[in-house]
């Protein structure tokens, strides 16, 4: 999700752009995915066993090309893996249906994500052995992206926690939701929480409309993320807690001169983790679409055991893949002087705070599978 504004072409207004960090650098966001990778694999027969036994290919016309969308790509690997069990989940679909006589249909996958991400890196790392055809789609998933009805499955994952915007509210020095000296929302004050939370409902509507215009009858919207369990307070919100360690971070930098209190102040992430509640309340608002799954994915699981956690959740390497995600919207405000210092800060923090494998596998996931209703 970059460093420069964006203008929804649907008129909806000024949204925040900050796409992943491109490229195949140390910092890259390819390079530091894996976290986000074994969700996705986590999630692989439930999506899989979902659209086999969900997807109403009867509604479409034999001759249809089958057009796949994922949803804030960013720059790979994961979303070709993805790409790859959705497609193979809908050809076993075909191969078991007995109402169609028909052959394969062809493939068509659209890559989505903001304008300036890094769709060069995207391309040049396609599978060379696929069988689809391609195209990138640049721009906000909050806004309409394509034509009335022609997606049959609509894919997104580990994305739409990242809002369109920071709520205008908490940037205000005039407003109760005023978030001096905190990043997050984690230990804010129930108006920083509210204003939070009314930007998130605002965007999911937005995010199912345009869907609900894109996909056809019997299709599908496949959604995979990070919640807060229904019930549980924001601040034991496990990635919750890893943003605030940065906010300290940033914090402990002000009172060293390095970065000004100022710029501090003013500076907030536009990221929410909506609960299951939340999300189900704005598909029935919504109305379009009916929930056939959702389902908690239980993934990273390590037998309670930190030394058989993986490579990348380390301090060190989980800071770079918080890196990988943040380093646009940092470096926007910030400058990008201080982004090395700030990232090995947080490892230290990381390190001396908190276990990362632990909070990995205490990180609830949820992914939700819904079907476009009958188009009236």
């Amino acid at each position: 999700m970059a460093t420069e504004k964006e203008m929804s072409k649907e008129g909806e207004g000024e949204g925040e752009a900050y796409p992943m960090k491109g490229g195949d650098g140390p910092y890259s966001y390819s390079k530091n995915s894996s976290y986000q990778g074994e969700l996705r694999n986590a999630a692989k027969e439930l999506v899989s066993e979902a659209i086999v036994e969900h997807l109403d290919i009867v509604k479409f016309s034999p001759s249809t090309t089958i057009r796949v969308a994922d949803l804030g790509c960013s720059v790979g690997p994961n979303t070709f893996f993805a790409v790859q069990n959705i497609l193979e989940a809908i050809q076993l679909k075909y191969y078991q249906s007995q109402a169609l006589n028909s052959q394969m249909p062809e493939f068509q996958v659209f890559f989505n994500d903001h304008v300036s991400n890094d769709f060069n890196t995207l391309f040049l790392s396609l599978p060379p052995d696929r069988r689809y055809h391609t195209a990138g789609v640049p721009g906000s998933f909050y806004s309409h992206l394509f034509p009335s009805h022609s997606l049959h499955v609509a894919h997104i994952s580990t994305a739409i926690h990242w809002l369109s915007r920071v709520p205008k509210e908490v940037l205000d020095r005039s407003s109760p939701a005023w978030n001096k000296g905190r990043i997050t929302y984690l230990s804010a004050s129930d108006e920083v929480i509210e204003a939070y939370a009314a930007q998130c409902a605002d965007d999911m509507a937005r995010f199912l409309q345009a869907r609900a215009q894109e996909i056809a009858e019997g299709g599908l919207l496949i959604i995979i993320l990070a919640v807060r369990p229904n019930g549980i307070p924001h601040s034991q919100v496990n990635l919750n807690i890893v943003q605030d360690l940065m906010g300290s971070c940033l914090v402990d930098m002000a009172k060293k001169g390095i970065v000004r209190e100022e710029k501090v102040d003013t500076f907030n992430l536009p990221i929410y983790y909506i609960s299951p509640q939340e999300m189900e309340t704005a598909i029935e608002r919504n109305g379009c679409f009916s929930i056939e799954r959702m389902e908690r994915v239980h993934s990273f699981t390590y037998s309670g055991s930190t030394e058989m956690a993986p490579q990348y959740l380390t301090s060190k390497a989980s800071a770079f893949t918080i890196r990988s995600a943040l380093e646009g919207v940092i470096k926007a405000h910030f400058g990008e002087e201080i982004l090395d210092q700030l990232f090995d800060s947080l490892s230290k923090k990381l390190e001396d705070e908190v276990s990362m494998s632990e909070l990995a596998e205490k990180t609830v996931n949820f992914c939700a599978v819904l079907k476009r209703k009958p188009i009236n």
